[in-house]
């Protein structure tokens, strides 16, 4: 066998392989080692207050797309708004700063208030600066505890998953500001 026979002979047997092993999927496993984790899990629960401040002259809740008032006025179906919300530790405002929500939350239903969330926690504090965990789910709010998922994070909460569970702990009838208690139950690496 010559030499470029064997060469072509090495080329058709590597291809042969590559399509025979399915590497040409997108999809593949790879070792935990090589992202720089190890496969035990953590479980974290982080509790927090989200300032809604829709009034003022700063607000950190934008309205970025009006309710349609021709189809519902009692839900404000189609509202939504644009969210830099701080998180503090108590439900003071002048409490102590752990991070921001971002993101923004609309009213996707005809007949309740409901909410769609999607949103960022960007964490600015301690072993977590820098890191964020990302929810997005169903808020009805005027249900006492709501519960939405955990689908994500990053940083310290890379690979995370979970869910919160939120209550109202104040709302303010004239200006709508809304201060919510989070409670975030994360696993995590």
């Amino acid at each position: 066998m010559t030499t470029t026979h064997f060469f072509l002979f090495i080329t058709i047997l590597l291809h042969s392989c590559h399509s025979l092993t399915g590497a040409d999927d997108f999809v593949r496993s790879i070792d935990w080692s090589l992202l720089g984790l190890n496969k035990e899990e953590k479980v974290s629960h982080l509790k927090f207050y989200w300032h809604d401040i829709v009034s003022g002259k700063n607000p950190t809740s934008i309205e970025v797309i009006g309710a349609t008032n021709k189809i519902n006025t009692t839900t404000f179906f189609g509202l939504t708004r644009m969210l830099d919300n701080p998180l503090t530790l108590g439900p003071n405002l002048s409490s102590k700063l752990v991070g921001r929500a971002q993101g923004f939350y609309s009213s996707t239903s005809q007949t309740e208030a409901d909410l769609l969330m999607a949103m960022n926690f960007a964490f600015i504090d301690g072993k977590y600066n820098g890191s964020s965990i990302t929810v997005l789910g169903r808020n009805p709010i005027f249900n006492k505890v709501r519960e939405m998922p955990v689908i994500g994070g990053s940083g310290f909460f890379r690979f995370a998953r979970g869910y919160v569970q939120l209550n109202t702990y104040s709302v303010n009838l004239k200006t709508n500001d809304a201060i919510v208690e989070y409670n975030v139950y994360v696993i995590h690496y």
